[in-house]
């Protein structure tokens, strides 16, 4: 019985969470639109509310392509792999309502990150075409590179919380939140969560201007639907990881809700403001800047903890 309610519990939580992923790419049409000025869509529905579900009933509807050479099963599973990955992570938010609970939330999260990678490769190297592979590459070598200063970030904190569980990053931010004590690295991990998730201006894996588009070149109709709603869950999910470990707050109050889509707002705000990287600096910050700041970072941290407990 027990098992059963968090099932349920799971799938209204994923309900909610593609809900979220359409008014996201609403919001991000809308801001963009402004950024532009321009009205962004306006026409289905009121102020164009319905546009998302349009686009999603249009996708889904299309016919479906297989490009010949393609090696099939990898090719049809990746998207859907992809979407299961993103949405995967949000078991890790602790829910007061007792939904999905564990210890070791921490090392799935970082788990799914680095599944994550597997997915684009699969996409990119199963189409079977040159662009689509360097697509891939681009994003296993970024992703990969991130991925060691956003762990370094996370294990600078885990020293002062003492868990492997998000759960304590609310509990110790009661007082003050961790975004004034160390502004720099909030910094670091909002630009790293750019990278990971693949937005500009690190979006080499998409790179419409020298790669068409990137890793899913190949993809029409419901393929392309659902890799983009893995982007836009996962950006919707970096969001509230976020608001957790920096700004504080139980997920059962509104302020929460309100902070994470603001940290949405500011994805969407980069891609407005500035242009794409060119790939050897891309990978110059990740080495030479972001893992040595990452690494003081969490010595300083460790070194923090210790003090305290020796004056304790």
């Amino acid at each position: 019985m027990m098992l059963m309610c968090k099932l349920v519990n799971y799938v209204i939580l994923i309900i909610f969470v593609l809900v979220a992923v359409a008014f996201l790419t609403l919001m991000e049409r809308k801001v963009l639109g402004y950024i532009q000025i321009r009205k962004g869509p306006n026409k289905v529905g009121y102020m164009g509310v319905l546009q998302p579900f349009a686009d999603a009933v249009k996708l889904f509807t299309k016919e479906q392509t297989f490009p010949t050479m393609s090696n099939f099963i990898p090719y049809y599973m990746s998207p859907i792999f992809s979407l299961f990955l993103a949405l995967l992570a949000w078991c890790i938010m602790p829910y007061e309502s007792g939904l999905i609970s564990f210890d070791l939330s921490v090392l799935f999260f970082l788990c799914c990150a680095s599944l994550g990678v597997y997915s684009s490769m699969g996409a990119g190297w199963a189409s079977n075409s040159k662009y689509a592979l360097l697509g891939c590459t681009r994003a296993v070598a970024q992703t990969i590179s991130y991925e060691v200063s956003l762990t370094l970030v996370l294990l600078g904190y885990l020293f002062l919380i003492n868990s492997f569980d998000f759960k304590g990053f609310s509990e110790f931010q009661r007082i003050s939140w961790f975004l004034l004590i160390a502004l720099p690295l909030s910094g670091l991990w909002f630009v790293t969560c750019l990278a990971e998730t693949n937005r500009t201006p690190f979006d080499f894996a998409e790179g419409e201007s020298e790669l068409v588009s990137g890793f899913n070149t190949e993809y029409s109709a419901g393929g392309f639907a659902l890799i983009f709603m893995a982007e836009y869950a996962s950006i919707i999910f970096m969001s509230c990881l976020f608001t957790l470990m920096f700004l504080g707050g139980s997920l059962l109050s509104f302020g929460f809700y309100i902070k994470s889509v603001g940290v949405s707002f500011g994805f969407i705000w980069v891609r407005g403001t500035l242009p794409r990287f060119r790939y050897d600096k891309l990978m110059y910050v990740a080495w030479k800047s972001y893992l040595p700041v990452s690494l003081n970072y969490s010595l300083f941290f460790f070194g923090l903890k210790v003090w305290c407990e020796n004056l304790i």
